[in-house]
């Protein structure tokens, strides 16, 4: 249902404003013309919902990866039915991991500009730091040092910041009587100058591939452009994907039984095996250390005819898991192999409580930092997929977004979180009566009696219980909103959500 409303960018209106009036094309049937088959793997489709400052439908952008004429690309292309394409501080934050994902990758970039600039009243999220909307044009140039090449069509307006994408691109393309080209726009000219100018006299099409020299080709028409970079494409000497002649397994077990596989609670999670003998080819798993360090599962298989190494939580990340898993990722970097990680993370458990129990618990701190270590520095590419939890420092170990492995996806049962609110501690002591008659017994026992007037003696102990409760709750409520997938989504701390029984295929 969410991803439906996504592809209706900014609503049945916004399209037909966009596509009638402005006699624009969707930025959906843009890719259609674009790319190979109009087939495509799309990058965070769910970004922007619910922000602070209002429902952004993917960020105002669509980014991915496809082909054109063979070659592998990056896409950036604006959706200017969203806001009539302005930038707000989500849609920079996705640009900016579109063009992170090209250069580790060293893949071609595509944008499609259409952009009415930022949005102003977020300024100071968009535009002074570091990782700002700048940091676009930096890493244009920096791609462009690196031989990775951009190209760029300018099919609607580009104002402002959008001004400079096509301009640093290797190639551009304007189209006649959509593109236009410009740091401030004729409303301003009006306002600074008192002058009047058309959009086309003040940056069209015309003026730029005749006058200015800013774009390279001139389109009369959308559909024409497309063609036109699609050309420019095959003119840029990147070698074509070779056609996948290799034949390969499909599992014993259907993927499509993976929906119902999924674990909705960590105590309802059933073995990782299960879940590995319908995503790898043939249900075949080359298992390393099968005996040793059980809570997790390392081993070879094949998906979709690549190996890779497996690296899939079965349980609390033990001493012993810890270091069997430091050994094989260590393994995988040595021989070159791709790692996939299965990350459902165990709620963290409580701190000790004895001796032995504290050095049991610093061992096994010891174990997770090797082999934090060992899956910072493998030189290989590392995609995490968080099946059930992804919760505190364990997720660092399987290669969370912290520890930047190149893709990471959620299943929509991921939870996102340092703690799991289901369990969440709220009382420790043992002993008869319920949680809430245990912690009342327990402030009791920490607070003293105050006097209070006309009742004569009154519990302190009660009176900070009942303000402190509401409290707890309202951060119990708060940690499990943002715990779900679709927070973490949202908020681009990932590439997307993906559907259990397309993970094979993602």
């Amino acid at each position: 249902e969410l991803l439906e409303r996504v592809k209706k960018g900014g609503g049945e209106n916004a399209i037909l404003r966009h596509t009638q009036r402005n006699k624009k094309l969707f930025v959906r049937e843009r890719l259609r013309l674009l790319l190979d088959d109009g087939h495509f793997l799309e990058l965070s489709p769910l970004a922007g919902l619910d922000m602070p400052y209002g429902d952004v439908p993917a960020a105002g952008c669509l980014t991915g990866i496809g082909k054109i004429c063979g070659v592998w690309c990056v896409f950036i292309a604006s959706d200017a039915t969203v806001k009539g394409g302005t930038i707000y501080p989500i849609g920079v934050k996705k640009q900016l991991r579109a063009q992170e994902i090209a250069m580790e990758n060293r893949l071609l970039s595509v944008h499609l500009v259409d952009s009415g600039g930022a949005f102003l009243p977020l300024q100071s999220e968009l535009f002074p730091d570091k990782l700002h909307g700048g940091r676009i044009f930096y890493n244009e140039a920096i791609m462009s040092a690196m031989g990775i090449p951009q190209v760029a069509v300018v099919s609607g307006s580009c104002v402002a910041g959008g001004a400079y994408v096509p301009t640093m691109a290797e190639e551009s393309v304007i189209i006649d009587k959509i593109g236009t080209l410009f740091l401030a726009g004729p409303p301003l000219v009006k306002a600074a100058t008192g002058e009047d100018v058309s959009p086309e006299d003040l940056g069209g099409a015309r003026l730029h591939s005749q006058v200015s020299g800013c774009t390279d080709h001139f389109a009369p028409s959308e559909e024409e452009a497309y063609e036109c970079i699609r050309n420019v494409v095959s003119t840029t000497n990147c070698e074509p994907v070779p056609e996948e002649d290799r034949d390969h397994d499909s599992p014993l077990y259907s993927p499509e039984e993976l929906l119902g596989l999924a674990p909705l609670d960590y105590g309802c999670t059933l073995p990782v095996k299960l879940i590995l003998s319908r995503l790898v080819d043939g249900s075949r798993l080359q298992e390393f250390k099968a005996t040793f360090g059980t809570t997790l599962v390392t081993g070879f298989g094949h998906v979709e005819g690549h190996l890779v190494g497996i690296v899939a939580n079965n349980g609390e990340l033990a001493h012993d898991a810890a270091l069997k898993g430091s050994h094989f990722v260590q393994l995988c970097g040595q021989r070159g192999i791709p790692i996939l990680f299965l990350q459902n993370t165990a709620p963290q458990p409580a701190g000790p409580a004895s001796i032995s129990q504290a050095e049991a618990h610093s061992n096994r701190l010891k174990a997770q930092a090797s082999m934090m270590a060992a899956v910072a520095c493998a030189a290989v590419p590392k995609i995490t997929i968080v099946i059930g939890g992804c919760f505190g420092s364990d997720s660092y170990v399987m290669c969370g977004r912290s520890f930047s492995p190149n893709f990471l996806f959620l299943w929509p049962n991921a939870r996102v979180a340092l703690v799991d609110s289901r369990h969440f501690p709220t009382v420790s002591p043992a002993g008869d009566g319920t949680g809430e008659e245990l912690e009342l017994k327990q402030l009791k026992a920490k607070w003293m009696y105050l006097p209070v007037s006309s009742v004569g003696l009154f519990p302190c102990s009660a009176v900070f219980y009942c303000a402190f409760k509401p409290v707890l709750f309202s951060a119990l409520s708060r940690l499990e909103e943002e715990s779900s997938a679709f927070y973490s989504s949202s908020r681009l701390w990932d590439d997307g959500i993906i559907l259990p029984q397309d993970t094979r295929k993602v």
